[in-house]
């Protein structure tokens, strides 16, 4: 499961980046790190982008790097 496959609302602990080095390093300096909580906030009418809560902090991602964000489901 990825993040673009979570619903407004949804949660999800990051699992592991499926994606190249610099796009990585970016969400890494982000704090896109393993075992962190990920909250779905809006989709946009065509899914793209994807608006999430992250540490607090509200981020804009796209369709794309959301499908390489690989989660699993929080309890």
């Amino acid at each position: 499961m990825n993040v673009f496959n979570l619903k407004p609302g949804d949660k999800g602990l990051i699992k592991e980046l499926a994606c190249d080095d610099r796009l990585a390093k970016r969400l890494l300096a982000l704090g896109f790190v393993e075992g962190t909580e990920v909250l779905v906030k809006k989709t946009a009418p065509l899914g793209d982008p994807i608006i999430i809560n992250l540490r607090g902090t509200d981020l804009a991602i796209r369709k794309k790097d959301a499908e390489l964000i690989f989660i699993k489901e929080a309890v």
